[in-house]
């Protein structure tokens, strides 16, 4: 009786160390991830810092090349000259490492999950990665250009147009993000399907919310000005008929295997 007694108490004590012998190893291993992703960012950030002026007249080219003659930027604050040049390298550091932290995430999280999963998530990340950037492109190349040629027209003529780095460099930032994470809505459409919480004919009967969404998104993340809400707006409508789409052919292959 003291035997089987002591059988049954070995093998929960066995039980237990092994439970915190695999904790404690998914915390070196996520240790390890972290501690790369922050090493890969150092050096990106090391190698950018180099060029910081560079990346900053990148940046601020489409306001510069529409402001009037007469206009200029200026810095209110001493250390600004030198810290934003310096928060928008970070950033673009930051930016530039997004893949690399994405895969260092898949690394740790993948052994977790399913083969259906994986062949399912992987893609899924990496669209979002692209979408990201592509709201961003779309921002610099498209938005931003229109929305500063928009401004320096309405201002009355005795007016000079100088706008402040550090106030720049949060708006830009600021729709950097909103149209990083706007672009995203084909992804969040995806999942809906996936996961099986809405159908992709149930997506489609909320395109009057959805769009009506759109708008208050813009209006939220732009500037108070038509041009650029609209600018988001109607490319988040795009996205969302897309997501659609993505939804329908998504659903597909798990009709057949039913």
């Amino acid at each position: 009786m003291t035997d089987s007694i002591d059988v049954k108490s070995n093998g929960k004590d066995q039980g237990l160390d092994e439970s915190k012998k695999n904790f404690t190893d998914h915390l070196i291993e996520l240790r390890t991830r972290i501690l790369r992703s922050l090493g890969a960012l150092f050096g990106i950030f090391l190698i950018l810092f180099f060029f910081s002026d560079l990346i900053w007249e990148f940046f601020a080219a489409p306001l510069l090349s529409n402001l009037p003659p007469q206009g200029d930027m200026i810095a209110t604050e001493p250390a600004s000259p030198f810290f934003a040049p310096l928060k928008l390298t970070i950033y673009t550091a930051l930016f530039l490492g997004m893949p690399f932290i994405l895969h260092q995430t898949w690394s740790f999280i993948s052994p977790g999950l399913y083969n259906h999963e994986k062949k399912f998530a992987w893609p899924l990340m990496l669209m979002s990665v692209i979408l990201f950037y592509g709201g961003m492109a779309f921002a610099h190349i498209i938005v931003f250009p229109i929305v500063f040629k928009f401004m320096a027209t309405v201002v009355p003529a005795d007016i000079i147009i100088m706008p402040d780095i550090s106030r720049y460099l949060d708006f830009i930032l600021k729709m950097f993000f909103g149209f990083g994470l706007a672009f995203q809505i084909p992804v969040a459409t995806l999942l809906l399907a996936w996961s099986g919480l809405a159908s992709a004919n149930s997506i489609a009967a909320k395109r009057p919310y959805a769009i009506i969404g759109c708008f208050i998104l813009g209006m939220i993340l732009t500037p108070p000005d038509v041009i650029s809400q609209l600018l988001l707006a109607f490319p988040c409508w795009l996205l969302f008929e897309i997501g659609i789409i993505a939804a329908r052919l998504a659903e597909k292959p798990k009709d057949l295997s039913d």
